[in-house]
């Protein structure tokens, strides 16, 4: 099959890093791969075949005559058999792309969010059922997150499903080969990964960690990622007793050998999908702590597989990371042993792929029929 995902822009996201890891896998399995991003990014990702970049200005985010040329050019070069647009901008690129220059090769949308979430009123919502009605399928990326999907544009009756992001254990492995960075050796630390956006609610964990700094002064909170709240979240961080033990690393092209080395993975997220960085975690066999969010019940399992809490319920999700700093040594075993198991049996990147490929084959067989 000859498949082209469109993502956003190269950069260390969960969703352009999940297409970029399905593209490799996929391209591994013998299918045609083509990833093609919207926008330029700086990221390098997890792909070897061809990367395409639009090169489309963000500013013009909304009205991309040039651009939307550039994709029916692309397609019509390539041929593919499907189009996935994977979240964000891709679904209004790919749809005004194919209505205005008459492309007919069918869009699947990988919906990475509860929509329902970032919907902002009824005029939003009539513009993305519009949306949604010009494509050919959604691929959500938790069972509640289709089930929004579906709760919202019910009408449309457009061919669904859940497929979760996924692991390539083998790559993981190699990854956890190198070294933590010399900044972090001998540090005990707990670590957030994520953008620098509202949505992931770095501001919320601050003021859980500086409670949690009078407990345990010798103890660093450290942040990987990057995004247009960190010169804002790094302000607040300064203004804080624990000031001096957060930690910004910016992004990093491997994280794994940070995330093997914490005491806790936090995810105190507002928003979320099913974010790959709980099962990075969960394979590493380092505690989760999360908001109960979006599908990340449907990974992490409370005192079953990591932690969960009720969404901005601080003073339990400080209380859970005391008991996970203060009995680490302690923690049963088979929380940990349950979680590495969970991700290796269910979040199988490998396994994963052929269902896209399924799901894509009843696309393409209902258009020829």
């Amino acid at each position: 099959m000859r498949i082209v995902h469109l993502i956003q822009k190269p950069q260390l996201r969960g969703a352009e890093l999940f297409a970029a890891q399905l593209a490799q896998c996929q391209m591994r399995n013998g299918h045609e791969v083509l990833l093609v991003c919207v926008f330029r990014g700086k990221a390098s990702f997890p792909f070897e075949g061809e990367i395409v970049c639009i090169d489309c200005k963000e500013k013009n985010r909304f009205w991309e005559i040039r651009g939307w040329r550039r994709l029916r050019d692309i397609i019509a070069h390539f041929r593919p058999d499907i189009v996935q647009a994977n979240a964000s901008d891709t679904l209004k690129f790919s749809v005004f792309s194919k209505m205005i220059f008459k492309w007919d090769t069918p869009i699947v949308y990988r919906n990475a969010n509860k929509i329902s979430d970032f919907i902002k009123g009824k005029s939003h919502l009539t513009f993305n059922k519009f949306l949604f009605s010009k494509i050919n399928g959604v691929i959500s990326v938790s069972i509640g997150c289709n089930q929004d999907f579906n709760h919202c544009f019910n009408s449309l009756n457009i061919p669904n499903c859940t497929i979760p992001n996924g692991v390539d254990f083998g790559e993981m492995d190699r990854k956890l080969q190198d070294e933590v960075p010399n900044t972090l050796r001998e540090k005990e630390y707990v670590l957030m990964v994520g953008a620098f956006v509202k949505e992931k609610n770095h501001i919320g964990l601050l003021h859980i960690f500086n409670e949690i700094h009078k407990k345990f002064p010798q103890l660093y909170l450290v942040f990987v990622g990057a995004g247009k709240l960190a010169a804002e979240i790094n302000s607040q961080a300064a203004n804080m007793e624990s000031a001096d033990r957060v930690l910004f690393m910016g992004n990093l092209d491997n994280v794994l050998p940070v995330m093997k080395n914490a005491k806790a993975l936090l995810v105190p997220s507002k928003i979320e999908g099913l974010p790959a960085v709980i099962l990075e975690s969960m394979y590493c066999k380092v505690p989760v702590i999360a908001y109960d969010v979006g599908g990340i019940s449907e990974a992490v399992l409370h005192d079953e597989t990591g932690f969960l809490v009720p969404f901005e319920n601080r003073n339990l999700f400080r209380n859970l990371l005391e008991r996970v700093l203060s009995d680490n040594h302690r923690i049963p075993s088979d929380i940990l042993d349950n979680a590495r198991t969970k991700v290796i049996t269910h979040f199988n990147i490998n396994v994963l792929a052929h269902y896209f490929l399924t799901f894509y084959q009843q696309i393409t067989d209902t258009k020829r029929a």
